[in-house]
């Protein structure tokens, strides 16, 4: 497998946490540059060991992992997704306007929850690696780095379109999640 085709993998796999990165910009007041770096991180490092997971399962478990990888996606995204949208509802019907959060910061749980809903299909693409006796190394290193490198962008361009949004980012965010899990599903049930 060329360079190329690996870079265009890597792309693809990338642009849901993409999405994802510029809903978490959206909520920061003051993003900082180690919001950045540390979002990219985690789904950097999710989409580059996934990949590893699922060359390593390879063959004798393909059947499963696609059997499941979109299901999994969906449940943790909607979850998420609703989650978010239920209390941009709730604030509002409490009289909240929804504005930056001043004291938030980014949560390890969710950012390990989002990181591995995004990055259940490039556990298909492992196995995808295996079945072709591709080496693992050099793909994975390039979704981790592309992932890594795209996500932290995302985090800026959302912090730069927030205030834009205002009251509705949290809603946007949550639709933007849900979205991304339905889109996985119905790439995987109807491919």
């Amino acid at each position: 497998m060329n360079f190329t085709t690996i870079l265009f993998i890597a792309f693809g796999l990338s642009m849901d946490a993409f999405a994802v990165s510029i809903t978490n910009g959206m909520v920061l007041r003051d993003v900082r540059a180690k919001d950045c770096i540390k979002v990219g991180i985690f789904f950097g490092l999710a989409q580059a060991i996934m990949p590893l997971l699922g060359w390593l399962a390879g063959i004798n478990f393909r059947s499963y992992i696609e059997k499941l990888d979109h299901w999994i996606a969906l449940i943790l995204l909607g979850f998420i997704g609703g989650n978010m949208i239920y209390e941009s509802i709730k604030s509002r019907r409490e009289g909240k306007t929804y504005e930056k959060c001043d004291d938030c910061r980014l949560d390890n749980r969710t950012l390990f929850l989002l990181a591995i809903a995004t990055s259940i299909d490039a556990l298909a693409i492992g196995v995808s690696f295996a079945i072709l006796n591709v080496e693992i190394i050099v793909p994975m290193v390039v979704i981790g780095i592309t992932t890594f490198t795209l996500c932290s962008i995302g985090v800026v361009i959302g912090d730069k379109c927030g205030p834009t949004l205002k009251n509705y980012a949290e809603i946007i965010g949550g639709v933007i999640l849900i979205l991304i899990g339905l889109n996985i599903f119905i790439e995987h049930t109807m491919g």
